[in-house]
């Protein structure tokens, strides 16, 4: 499996990138969300990976933010008839924030918004996907609309990760606090969490 490359960006699209990574070049397929954050050509690029295996071929799809793949890999892990290209569009017409916050909400009318999404594929996600986004969807929209710091944004992210791991929303938002005097405000939410697992639930 390939997790993230790292090289330089070679060229760059709003649905697909090339990577030169040590003299190789991979093709990307990226969501809009993920264009918007992307280097200038030419500079270096870190971005992580999701690699789809098929029988005609073997697609790189790349994501800027640990978010943004960790929604990709739900929706087309989860929910019944929904593959990478419409997954793809998910990421492109909403940012996971709003997306979790729409399904926490059970909001079929916004999610039907996003092109490739019909009402009935909506109703799917809501249903399907409900219970594993459920309040901490909810509080994360609602928090994102308040507007956080960056260190309790921080929190939050790896709070988020470690529910998403099955830790329940208040035993993971303390593991986090805890680790998080420990190893100071430097630490990358990747090393929050790393830690909390570590330390086990």
């Amino acid at each position: 499996m390939i997790t993230f490359l790292k090289g330089r960006l070679v060229d760059a699209l709003p649905t697909q990138i090339t990577v030169d990574v040590n003299g190789v070049g991979y093709d990307v397929l990226i969501p809009l969300s993920s264009f918007s954050r992307l280097p200038q050509p030419g500079n270096q690029i870190h971005i992580l990976t999701h690699l789809a295996v098929r029988e005609d071929a073997h697609i790189l799809y790349g994501f800027m933010t640990a978010g943004e793949r960790e929604l990709f890999r739900m929706l087309i892990n989860t929910v019944s008839g929904i593959g990478p290209k419409i997954a793809l569009n998910v990421l492109s017409g909403m940012n996971p924030t709003a997306f979790r916050g729409a399904v926490a909400g059970g909001d079929v009318k916004a999610l039907s918004q996003i092109s490739g999404v019909g009402r009935k594929t909506a109703e799917r996600i809501v249903v399907e996907l409900r219970d594993k986004i459920g309040a901490a969807g909810a509080w994360e929209a609602s928090s994102d609309q308040r507007g956080l710091s960056a260190g309790d944004a921080k929190i939050n992210d790896a709070a988020l990760a470690l529910v998403a791991l099955g830790f329940k929303q208040q035993e993971a938002h303390d593991a986090i606090r805890g680790v998080l005097a420990v190893l100071g405000d430097t630490a990358t939410v990747e090393d929050l969490v790393r830690a909390c697992l570590k330390k086990g639930k």
